[in-house]
């Protein structure tokens, strides 16, 4: 009897520890706001080795992460009066990471689209841009008006991106495959490897100042890629059913002009180590 006691009286002690030791985490995980990116997709977002530029550590890393996705949870992280702890994630990690608790927010240039919204939720768009093709300077296709104009080209884009689903759309064209990252398709790009890749304009811009050696392919209406507005938006994904969070964050963001955030994406390509 004197060890079923001791049994029990073991079992409560235990069970006191643990809802202790689970109550101590969510008291500090809610002071935090943890945001995921690849910090690997200028403008949005980058890895450099310093805080200049109002860069911020990366966790569990020496490393600091910059760029607009990066002012934005700034942003975001002290109109909720949190912590902002950025968690380098690769791109297709980041939905799983948002789905599993381990990151609170995607901040990292990621459109809401259908396919996306099928297993997270999305914020109202930060950033909203146009689909353009980065080429080799001098090239014969720098000055393309027309996705016709790319005709037999090699074009690639990231894996996992729906610029990469709308490759198709260009008559004859040499569909290269997906590449991880864009860094990869700048290397793939200058080696000749590939003709081009398709991005958002930002990246483009980025792309361009950082390497003269790039162009890019802007197009005539109507001329280019067919695509919803959804597709060239820029959110904040969120956890399936996490309404509160997402109240939250659109509520910051609507006060957020148009002005202001156009400002903070010049910047940012300003401020991309690379352009240094």
């Amino acid at each position: 009897m004197k060890k079923v006691v001791k049994l029990v009286l073991c079992a409560i002690l235990v069970m006191g520890l643990c809802i202790t030791a689970v109550g101590c985490q969510g008291s500090g995980s809610s002071d935090e706001f943890k945001v995921g990116l690849e910090c690997g997709y200028p403008p949005f977002n980058w890895t450099q080795i310093d805080d200049s530029n109002g860069a911020v550590p990366i966790d569990g890393t020496k490393e600091f992460a910059g760029g607009y996705d990066v002012e934005i949870a700034k942003l975001l992280a002290e109109g909720m009066g949190k912590e902002l702890v950025i968690v380098k994630t690769s791109w297709s990690g980041l939905p799983p990471a948002v789905q599993s608790g381990k990151i609170d927010g995607i901040i990292a240039g990621m459109s809401p689209t259908a396919e996306r919204k099928m297993t997270i939720d999305f914020s109202d768009p930060y950033y909203s841009s146009d689909l353009v093709i980065v080429v080799q300077k001098g090239s014969k296709y720098e000055n393309a008006t027309s996705i016709k104009d790319f005709a037999g080209a090699k074009i690639t884009a990231q894996l996992d991106t729906f610029h990469y689903t709308v490759i198709d759309q260009i008559p004859d064209v040499d569909i290269k495959p997906a590449m991880d990252d864009f860094p990869a398709m700048r290397v793939a790009l200058e080696s000749g490897i590939i003709d081009g890749y398709i991005s958002e304009k930002p990246e483009a811009i980025s792309a361009t100042t950082a390497n003269a050696k790039f162009g890019m392919a802007e197009f005539a209406k109507g001329q280019g890629f067919k695509y919803t507005p959804d597709d060239v938006a820029i959110a904040v994904g969120l956890k399936k059913g996490n309404t509160e969070l997402a109240e939250k964050i659109n509520k910051i963001l609507a006060g957020l002009s148009q002005e202001e955030r156009v400002e903070i994406m010049n910047q940012a390509v300003l401020n991309q180590p690379a352009a240094k």
